[in-house]
């Protein structure tokens, strides 16, 4: 079972979130918490695998709590951030904060559990409103300054000594949204092979998810 805590302000919505992923028969919401705060204290007590967490919340907003949540090294969740609100700051800022998933709220019931699915399983790198044009400018503008990011050009860059050609050529389909299913289609490998080169290219990129992996491989010219 997936273990699932929800954070939102109000009550009708998580209300509305237990019933649409507790009927899918392999996650259990095990907590909820109705602001950043408690949500910060919920996931040291409860240990919940992924947490669906609200944006605009009172006491302390979700992208602090995420966070704080991240940053914490005896809790090991994945955040989707699920808001209202479609804005590009909310996800730059979402992801800076290490946010492994973004939803907006008007996405259908299997969507949701989809995405909760897939920040359990690292699968998949965001939700699909999120396309990988955004995700490029997160990326440029963390970097400072953009000027100097290395550009992609018709030559592959140098890879970084720790990565493998076959580790750096996963590591591009990454960034691409590809999952591991269809890395291995365009590789002509099994899938578990594919998910023993993604959990060395986190280990050694030191990421926590795959959206810090891909967030790099645009900061180096691999994407």
């Amino acid at each position: 079972m997936i273990r699932v805590l929800l954070v939102d302000d109000h009550a009708v919505m998580r209300t509305g979130f237990r019933m649409i992923l507790e009927a899918a028969g392999d996650i259990e919401v095990v907590g909820e918490a109705g602001d950043g705060r408690a949500a910060v204290a919920a996931a040291r007590e409860l240990r919940p695998d992924v947490i669906c967490m609200d944006v605009q919340m009172p006491d302390m907003d979700g992208l602090e709590a995420t966070r704080r949540i991240v940053a914490d090294a005896e809790v090991a969740a994945s955040v989707v951030i699920v808001t209202t609100f479609d804005r590009d700051d909310y996800l730059f800022r979402a992801l800076s904060a290490g946010a492994s998933g973004f939803l907006l709220k008007n996405a259908g019931p299997e969507e949701l559990t989809n995405a909760v699915r897939v920040a359990h399983s690292g699968d998949a790198l965001l939700a699909p409103s999120v396309t990988r044009r955004v995700i490029e400018r997160f990326a440029q503008a963390e970097s400072a300054p953009a000027a100097s990011l290395p550009r992609t050009t018709d030559a592959a860059p140098a890879l970084p000594v720790e990565l493998t050609e076959r580790e750096a050529e996963v590591l591009r389909l990454l960034a691409r949204a590809m999952s591991n299913g269809e890395i291995a289609q365009e590789l002509y490998i099994g899938e578990a092979t594919v998910k023993t080169h993604v959990s060395n290219v986190l280990q050694k990129l030191g990421a926590r998810d795959r959206v810090a992996a891909v967030v790099w491989a645009y900061r180096h010219g691999l994407a």
